[in-house]
C-alpha cells in the first residue's frame, strides 16, 4: 500500500478563542434548513438499509437537493389554524432498479419524510398539513460505477473535508442550549416551547451575548403574561446551563424581535416557524459537527442525504471532525487543530491527495509523529464509518 501524504505543521493561525471576536450558531432540530437536512439523510439511511437487506450491499444514490417551503397559519394565543399546508420536495438520485429487481425508492422517500418530520414537530399533525413529493431519479452510471471494483471506494468526486477540535466555551453554550432546549426531559416539562430554535453566539472579550429564538406553542400559551413569564424562564434556564460551562460573563436574549405592548411576539400553531412562510433547503445548516464557525475551519459541504459509502465530501467531513476529537482527547497539550482531507476524484478514499492537520500546541515536535500515526490510522479504518452513519451511531448536522 502507498504511503499516506500526511503532513503535520505548525499552525499559523491564532485560535479562535484567543481572538477578541468570536461568532458561533447553531440551527435547532425544528429549523427549517435543520428539518431538510434531517430528512433526507433519514431517507438515505433507510434507503441504505433497503438496498443491505435486499442486495447486502448499499447501492448508488444522493439524496441531498430537497427544499421545504413554508406553509400558512393563522395563529393567536390558545391556539390557531392551518391555512396553506407545508410543501416538502425530495430530490436527488438513488439506484431504483439493480439485479432485475425493482427498490421502491419514492415509497420510501416520502414514508420516511413524513415520519421523520411527525417524530421532530411534535405539534405538527403531518397527514393533514404537509404535503410531500418525491422527484428522486436514478442516478449516473459512471459515479455509480465508483461503487464497485476494489475492496476501498473509490472517491466520487474531487473535494474536501475539515474538521476541527476542541470546542471552546461559546461553542460548546451554543451546541448545548439547543440540544438542552429540545431535549425529551425539557419539553415533557415544558410542552409550550417548540422545536425551531437557533442560537447565535457572540463572545467579545470575555463576554458572551446569546440571541436564541424559540419558536413557542400557541396552544400552550394562554396570553401576553404567560408568554413574558414562559421568555423570562428560557432565559435563566439558559444562564444556568452556561454557568456549568463558562466563568465568562454570560447575556442571554430570547425572542429579541419581539414587541410585548403591540403583542407582536414568536407564537406558532406547531412549534417550527415552516408553518407560516419560511422555507429551507439542505446544506443552509449546520455543519457535521451541529454548528456553524465562520472563525474556524470549515468545510460549505452539504453532508446530509449524500451517500455513505463513497460521497468524500460527508464522509470526509465527518471522518476529519472525528479525527479531531480522537487526538485532542489523546494530548491534552494541544489547543487547537484543524483537520482537511482532500480527495482525487476515482482514487480509493483511504489514500486522499492529502492529510493536513494544523496544530497550536506548545511542543508539537514532541506529539507530531503520534498525531500523523493517529490520521493513517483512521484512514485505513475509512470504510468502518459507513455503517456507524447508516445506523445512526454519527450524527452529520
Amino acid at each position: 500500500m502507498a504511503e499516506r501524504n500526511i503532513v503535520v505543521e505548525k499552525a499559523g493561525y491564532l485560535p479562535a478563542f484567543r481572538r477578541e471576536i468570536e461568532l458561533v450558531e447553531r440551527k435547532g432540530l425544528g429549523h427549517p434548513d435543520s428539518l431538510i437536512d434531517g430528512i433526507m439523510e433519514e431517507i438515505s439511511r433507510e434507503l441504505s438499509k433497503e438496498y443491505l437487506k435486499e442486495f447486502g450491499k448499499i447501492l448508488h444514490h444522493n439524496v441531498d437537493k430537497g427544499q421545504i417551503c413554508g406553509g400558512g397559519t393563522e395563529v393567536d394565543f390558545g391556539g390557531g389554524i392551518f391555512t396553506k399546508p407545508i410543501y416538502i420536495l425530495l430530490s436527488g438520485r438513488a439506484t431504483s432498479e439493480f439485479d432485475g429487481k425493482k427498490i421502491p425508492v419514492q415509497h420510501i422517500a416520502i414514508e420516511t419524510a413524513k415520519k421523520y418530520l411527525g417524530s421532530i414537530v411534535q405539534g405538527l399533525d403531518v397527514e393533514s398539513d404537509v404535503e410531500v413529493e418525491s422527484r428522486i431519479s436514478m442516478g449516473s452510471a459512471e459515479l455509480a460505477s465508483l461503487f464497485s471494483g476494489t475492496s476501498i471506494p473509490l472517491a466520487n468526486d474531487t473535494s474536501f473535508g475539515t474538521g476541527f477540535a476542541p470546542f471552546d466555551d461559546v461553542e460548546k453554550i451554543v451546541l448545548n442550549t439547543e440540544r438542552y432546549l429540545n431535549s425529551a426531559e425539557y419539553k415533557t416539562a415544558h410542552p409550550e416551547v417548540g422545536e425551531d430554535i437557533k442560537v447565535m453566539g457572540l463572545r467579545q472579550n470575555n463576554r458572551i451575548k446569546l440571541t436564541v429564538a424559540v419558536a413557542l406553542i400557541s396552544k400552550h400559551v394562554e396570553g401576553i403574561d404567560q408568554y413574558v413569564e414562559y421568555k423570562e424562564r428560557i432565559k435563566n434556564d439558559i444562564l444556568k446551563l452556561a454557568e456549568k460551562i463558562t466563568d465568562m460573563e454570560v447575556e442571554v436574549y430570547v425572542n429579541a424581535a419581539d414587541d410585548i405592548e403591540k403583542k407582536l411576539v414568536y407564537i406558532t400553531l406547531t412549534g417550527t416557524s415552516v408553518e407560516m412562510g419560511d422555507d429551507g433547503s439542505v446544506g443552509r445548516g449546520n455543519r457535521v459537527n451541529g454548528l456553524i464557525t465562520p472563525f474556524r475551519g470549515m468545510s460549505l459541504e452539504a453532508a446530509a442525504g449524500k451517500n455513505p459509502v463513497n460521497h468524500v465530501g460527508k464522509i470526509y467531513s465527518v471522518l476529519a471532525t472525528r479525527m479531531a476529537d480522537e487526538i485532542t482527547e489523546e494530548h491534552e497539550e494541544i489547543e487547537d487543530i484543524t483537520i482537511t482531507l482532500l480527495s482525487q476524484i476515482g482514487k480509493q478514499i483511504d489514500q486522499p491527495s492529502i492529510a493536513s492537520a494544523m496544530v497550536v500546541a506548545k511542543d508539537l515536535d514532541a506529539i507530531k509523529d503520534k498525531i500523523a500515526y493517529s490520521i493513517d490510522k483512521n484512514l485505513e479504518e475509512i470504510t468502518e464509518l459507513t455503517n456507524k452513519i447508516v445506523f445512526g451511531k454519527i450524527p452529520v448536522f
